[in-house]
């Protein structure tokens, strides 16, 4: 296990040097995009701190969304219902996410990547999140697919540090995320980091790993 993470770590390494210093060649994946419409929504499980709900994603490709004690988490495709009930993973600030979502799909149509916007409402001068307070993170998370119920965060690149986010999510998610070992690895910053970016936080099902 600690050389899969090594290797990972080397790999990951590897392509943050090479968004960096030059564009990646034109890749056959696609991207295509939904809408998150809470109010449409399937409620799964509710009370007084948040709700769990079940929405429309791509295709067949659901999509789980989670509130709780004003954070969010979300989840993508055919995730494990262990992780539905009981996994859990955002920011540590109060935070938001985007009404739209951005798929990477394969040169078969399959998706396999996320990426998300997420607002991270920071306290301000007087300890209330302000619009310039407030940062934007870009998500990219694993996509399950039928039979391995394998998402999470795969990397995390911050949306007002750099101008390319937008490209650089989408590297990330095309090399990264379709082996990205849920449970046993740590998604990576990509690209610059600001002051506003704040840590990620996470909570997995007792004795829950993805292999």
């Amino acid at each position: 296990m600690m050389e899969k993470a090594a290797r990972r770590i080397t790999q990951c390494t590897i392509l943050v040097l090479a968004m960096l210093a030059t564009p990646l060649p034109a890749s056959a994946n696609d991207s295509t995009y939904t809408d998150l419409d809470l109010d449409r929504c399937e409620t799964l499980a509710a009370d007084d701190m948040g709700a769990s709900l079940k929405c429309r994603g791509f295709k067949s490709y659901p999509v789980y969304f989670k509130e709780g004690d004003l954070r969010q988490s979300v989840f993508y495709g055919y995730a494990d219902q262990q992780l539905i009930d009981g996994g859990f993973e955002s920011f540590a600030p109060f935070n938001r996410v985007h009404t739209k979502i951005e798929w990477r799909l394969d040169a078969t149509g399959k998706p396999f990547a996320a990426i998300h916007r997420w607002f991270l409402e920071n306290p301000g001068p007087d300890g209330s999140p302000t619009d310039e307070s407030t940062g934007q993170v870009l998500v990219v998370s694993r996509v399950a697919s039928k039979g391995d119920g394998a998402a999470c965060f795969v990397a995390l690149v911050d949306a007002l540090a750099n101008p390319d986010a937008n490209a650089l999510a989408r590297e990330a998610a095309d090399e990264l995320a379709p082996s990205f070992a849920c449970g046993m690895e740590e998604p990576m910053w990509i690209g610059k980091r600001g002051d506003k970016a704040s840590d990620r936080t996470f909570s997995w099902p007792k004795g829950y790993v993805v292999e």
